[in-house]
Order: structure tokens, then sequence, then C-alpha cells
């Protein structure tokens, strides 16, 4: 979830921001001291939620909600403000939150989670990947493009286990299925990794891969994934499988047998 905040005073920005990334919803925190540089960013960058002070110079908080909005209409708005008499005007933009200064971190983690829970889509939405039928992954709704048909197959690998860390060879023995791992292939599968990395870092996705030594895993939590979704009984995922997964990639089989039994006895 991509969040920017607000605040004209420099100690309550540092703050407020500093605070919102120790939230594990928000993913990607920018600050701006005034709302003109909220705007010129929100120009070619999408955002799920904005945290902004009220009584700003130039342009209120309540203004730029208004502009914000009109930007984008998904966003959610949580104000941050010490005065009580704003709080009718910022309802009135459809506000998802209103907080009082001096902040706290437990105020603001449960505001946070409100605003999810109402803009669940959107929330859920900035890094997506589709597995049922042909594998893909969305950045903002946009396809990534892949430049290594193999980069991609591993990016799927590791979707399919669902956030569990896996060796090199593990993912070598699967891609590659009864080649032999030798010296040139460890340095072939070092290409595929780093083209992924640099492929997922252009598109602001780098934070789903975690690459360790000598393993390698995907951050769940930061993906909207149909099978993820299934997994936890979701009926629309559910309803959305046409018994076809990655049909791509014949390592997927075997999920694709546990996602039928899956489905037959929900």
């Amino acid at each position: 979830m991509r969040a920017i905040c607000v605040d004209d005073e420099p100690l309550v920005l540092q703050l407020v921001v500093s605070l919102c990334k120790e939230l594990p919803q928000l993913t990607d925190v920018k600050g701006f001291g005034s709302a003109a540089e909220a705007l010129e960013y929100l120009e070619r960058q999408s955002v799920d939620l904005a945290i902004l002070d009220i009584d700003m110079p130039e342009m209120n908080g309540i203004e730029l909600a208004m502009k914000i909005k009109e930007k984008q209409p998904d966003a959610a708005i949580l104000f941050l403000t010490g005065y009580t008499q704003y709080a009718l005007d910022a309802f009135s933009v459809h506000a998802s939150g209103y907080l009082l200064k001096p902040i706290n971190r437990e105020k603001l983690a449960s505001e946070v989670t409100y605003a999810m829970r109402e803009h669940p889509r959107k929330a859920m939405g900035h890094i997506t990947a589709k597995t049922f039928g042909e594998f893909d992954l969305f950045v903002d709704g946009k396809a990534v493009p892949f430049s290594r048909a193999k980069a991609k197959e591993l990016l799927a690998f590791l979707i399919d286990r669902q956030g569990g860390s896996v060796t090199r060879t593990t993912v070598f023995a699967a891609l590659w299925e009864d080649a032999c791992y030798d010296r040139s292939k460890q340095k072939y599968l070092d290409v595929v990794i780093r083209s992924l990395r640099d492929t997922l870092a252009s598109h602001g996705a780098d934070e789903i891969l975690v690459v360790q030594k000598g393993t390698l895993r995907v951050r769940p939590e930061l993906l909207d994934c149909d099978l993820y979704r299934l997994v936890k009984g979701d009926a629309d995922a559910i309803n959305s499988y046409r018994g076809e997964y990655m049909n791509a990639y014949s390592w997927a089989s075997i999920s694709e047998s546990w996602v039928e039994r899956k489905i037959r006895n929900q």
C-alpha cells in the first residue's frame, strides 16, 4: 500500500512518515511539506492513502483532498490536525479518518487499518499476480513485461510456493527439469535472478522479492493474487477459476491438482 503524508510542519511530517514506515500495511511512504509538492508527485504516481494536515498555508488539507479525489478517486484520505472544528468539513470530502495531534502509533495503525477495509481493492491491488490460466504480473493495473521468459517463470514459481523459501537448486530443477546444474548453469541462473530483480525494480515492485544467501521467496502479504485469495476461501476467486493454472509451466500441474481438490472440498 503506497501512502503520502503532507504537513507544513517539518518535525510533525518527519514523525508521521516515521510512524507510517513502521506499519506493515504501508510498503511505500513519501512525505511532502506542501500541497503543491504532493500534487506534482501525484501527476506521475498513484497512491492508496493520503494523510493530510488540514491547517496549511496556500492550500489547506480539505482543498488538497478534493484535488486528490479528482485525480485518484479511489485514494483513501486521513486528516491530521490539532483542531476539532474541522471535523465536519473533513468528512464532507468522504475522508476515511480524522486524527488529532499529537499523533501516536496505535491510533495511526487503527485508522490505517480502517482505511484499508474501506478501500480493499485499491489497498491490495498495487501489485497483482494472475495465476489462473496464463501467469501475468500487474503493477497499478498495467502488465509487467519481462525481458527474459525464465525470469517471468522464476517469479511464477516463487508465487506458487506462497512465500516459502526455495533453494537455488530447487529453482533450477523446476525451471530446467532434467538439465545438469553445472557451473555454466549456475551462472545463467544468476543472470535470470538479476534480470527478475531489475524488472521488478523498474516497475516499483522489487519489495515483493526476497533474495537471501542461497534462497529466494516472495512476500505474499504484498501481493493481490487469485491463488492466495482462493486459499483463504474468497468466493470471487473460487468462482473465477476455470480449471487452468499457470498453463505455460509443467511444474504447475501439481498445484493445479491441489487447487481443484481445494475447490471440491469447499
